[in-house]
C-alpha cells in the first residue's frame, strides 16, 4: 500500500478532533447514496414505462412495413415467397389499409379498416387472433341464410358503437361508385366476431379487422393490397433489414419499393421518451452535486485542520503530487462509499417494486396500473461512473490547496 493511500485511509477512519467535519463527512456519504439511489429507481422506471410501451406497440404493429411506390401492389405474393428467403424474417402478411366510417344500431364513428389474411396476420401481429375471422357468423333473414363476414373491432371502439361479440354492424368506405345521382359509398354489413384490447386507446378506439378478400371487393381494388407487413428474430436489426429487402426486390423485380421499420415510425413516441430520460438523469445528477459540494467544504475543513500534518509530511520528503493524492483519495474513498451504499439501495428498492408492486397507479389515467420496472446494468454502470467521476471532480481544488502549503509558515504558527 502506497504511505498516501494508507495516511488518507487513517484520516477516514480516525475520531477526528472537530465534530462538524465528521459530521460533514457522513452528510456527504448520505447525500451521495440518496442521489445514487434515487437516479437508479427512476432510470430503471423510466426504462420499464419504456420497454412496456414498445411491447405493447410490437403487439399491434409489425417490424417492418413494405409499400410499393406509384401503380396497386399485385405482385405481393411473390414478394412474400421471396420474403421466406431473408434472413432474419420471421413471418410477413399482406394487408389493406383504409379510412372508414362504422355504423351501428347505438352509433357511428370514425375507424382504420385493414383488411388481412387470417391464416398469417396472427404470426406478425401477436395481440390479434386472425383464427376468428376464417368462420362467418349466419343471419336469418326472409327465411334465407346469408352469410355475414366477421370483423374484428378494438374494445374501446367497441364501446363507442355500443355493440359486442356477435352483433351487426355496416362498414362505410368512401370508395364506392358513381351513380346518376352521383358518388355513392360503399356499404356492407359485418358481424362483430371478436374484440382485441392492446392497453392503448390509440389502438383499441380506432382499429378494425376483416378478412383481406372482403377488404379487396369493400374497397374495388381487385387483387391488390395496401403492402406487406413483416417481423423479425431480432428487432435491433429492423433498419439493416429493411434495406436488404428494399435493394433485393428492385434488382429482381424492377420497382421501386420503400420499407419503414417500427422506430421511424413510431421516432417522435421514443424520442421523447429519450430526452426525457435523459433530462431526468441530470436533474436527479444534481443530488449528487449538491453532496460532492459536502466533500468539497470537508476537505477544505480537514485541510485546515491537518497543517501540521502536511507540514510535517512536507518536511520528511513528502512531493506536492503525494499531499495532493491524500486528499483525493480520501475524497474519493467517501465518493466510493456512498455510491456502493447507492447501488444496493437502488437496486434493492427496484427489486421490491417489481416483485410486491405495491405501488398502484390510477388505471383512468395510466394504460398500466403498477410501476413497471426494468433494471439495466449499463444505467446502473453509467450512473455509478457519474457520481463517481462527480466526486473526484469536487477533491481536485481541496487537494490543489493542500500542496501548494507552505511548510515553513506551518511551522512558524
Amino acid at each position: 500500500m502506497s504511505f498516501e493511500l494508507f495516511i488518507s485511509r487513517r484520516y477516514l477512519r480516525s475520531k477526528q478532533r472537530h465534530t462538524f467535519i465528521s459530521l460533514i463527512t457522513w452528510l456527504s456519504v448520505a447525500g451521495v447514496t440518496v442521489g445514487v439511489m434515487a437516479l437508479i429507481v427512476v432510470i430503471a422506471v423510466m426504462a420499464g414505462f419504456e420497454s412496456d410501451l414498445k411491447s405493447r406497440i410490437l403487439g399491434v404493429e409489425s417490424h417492418i412495413v413494405l409499400m410499393r411506390y406509384g401503380s396497386e401492389f399485385t405482385e405481393y405474393r411473390e414478394v412474400l415467397e421471396y420474403l421466406k428467403s431473408v434472413q432474419g424474417v420471421e413471418a410477413a402478411t399482406p394487408f389493406i389499409y383504409s379510412q372508414t366510417m362504422l355504423r351501428s344500431a347505438a352509433g357511428l364513428s370514425g375507424a382504420v379498416l385493414r383488411g388481412i389474411d387470417p391464416a398469417s396476420a396472427g404470426k406478425v401481429i401477436k395481440n390479434l387472433d386472425g383464427t376468428a375471422l376464417q368462420t362467418s357468423e349466419s343471419d336469418e333473414s326472409e327465411d334465407e341464410a346469408i352469410k355475414v363476414p366477421g370483423i374484428i373491432l378494438g374494445k374501446e371502439l367497441a364501446k363507442t358503437l355500443g355493440v359486442g361479440e356477435g352483433d351487426m354492424i355496416y362498414v362505410i368506405s368512401p370508395r364506392g361508385m358513381v351513380s346518376p345521382v352521383g358518388h355513392l359509398p360503399a356499404m356492407k354489413r359485418f358481424s362483430v366476431a371478436a374484440l382485441f384490447e392492446s392497453g392503448m386507446y390509440e389502438y383499441d378506439g380506432s382499429l378494425a379487422y376483416i378478412r383481406l378478400d372482403e377488404a379487396q371487393r369493400l374497397l374495388h381494388i381487385n387483387d391488390a393490397v395496401t403492402g406487406i407487413e413483416i417481423r423479425l428474430k431480432r428487432i435491433d436489426e429492423a433498419k439493416k433489414i429493411a434495406e436488404k429487402i428494399v435493394n433485393g426486390l428492385a434488382l429482381k423485380y424492377r420497382q421501386k419499393y420503400w420499407a419503414r421499420d417500427w422506430m421511424q415510425m413510431n421516432r417522435n413516441l421514443f424520442s421523447a421518451l429519450q430526452l426525457e430520460k435523459t433530462v431526468m438523469f441530470i436533474i436527479l445528477a444534481l443530488i449528487v452535486l449538491v453532496a460532492a459540494f459536502n466533500i468539497a467544504s470537508s476537505l477544505i475543513m480537514m485541510v485546515m485542520e491537518k497543517t501540521r500534518d502536511i507540514a510535517i509530511l512536507k518536511a520528511m520528503g513528502a512531493t506536492d503530487r503525494s499531499i495532493r493524492k491524500i486528499f483525493i483519495f480520501k475524497g474519493m474513498s467517501i465518493g466510493l462509499l456512498g455510491t456502493t451504499f447507492g447501488v444496493i439501495l437502488g437496486s434493492l428498492l427496484c427489486f421490491l417494486l417489481k416483485k410486491y408492486q405495491f405501488i398502484k397507479l390510477p388505471p383512468d389515467v395510466y394504460y398500466i396500473t403498477t410501476l413497471p420496472v426494468q433494471l439495466e446494468f449499463l444505467d446502473v454502470f453509467i450512473i455509478a461512473v457519474s457520481a463517481m467521476v462527480i466526486c473526484f471532480i469536487s477533491t481536485l481544488y481541496p487537494a490543489r490547496q493542500a500542496s501548494k502549503l507552505n511548510p515553513v509558515e506551518a511551522f512558524r504558527y
